[in-house]
């Protein structure tokens, strides 16, 4: 059975979320991170406000899978986690 776009948009924020509370993460995580967004993107039942969000979240997954030390990464995004969460919180609450 497929992920409905609110279990998808619910994962998303348990990633973000492990990753803001533990400073630490995984490039699997943020491969998947980057698999929630692209589903996100072309899922015509989402607010449609939330796609810059999903945005700055797949630039940051990028980043993530390609970075050299993700910890540092995770670290010095530590503001945007927390505004990412809370705004997809707010579009999907």
């Amino acid at each position: 059975m497929p992920l409905t776009h609110e279990h998808q948009l619910g994962l998303l924020t348990d990633i973000l979320s492990n990753h803001q509370e533990d400073c630490c993460g995984s490039v699997s995580e943020c491969e998947q991170l980057e698999r929630l967004v692209t589903s996100l993107k072309v899922n015509g039942n989402i607010d449609q406000n939330i796609l810059p969000i999903l945005e700055e979240i797949s630039q940051y997954s990028q980043r993530g899978i390609h970075t050299s030390n993700l910890n540092n990464h995770i670290e010095s995004s530590q503001e945007q986690l927390s505004q990412w969460v809370d705004g997809i919180n707010g579009f999907s609450g």
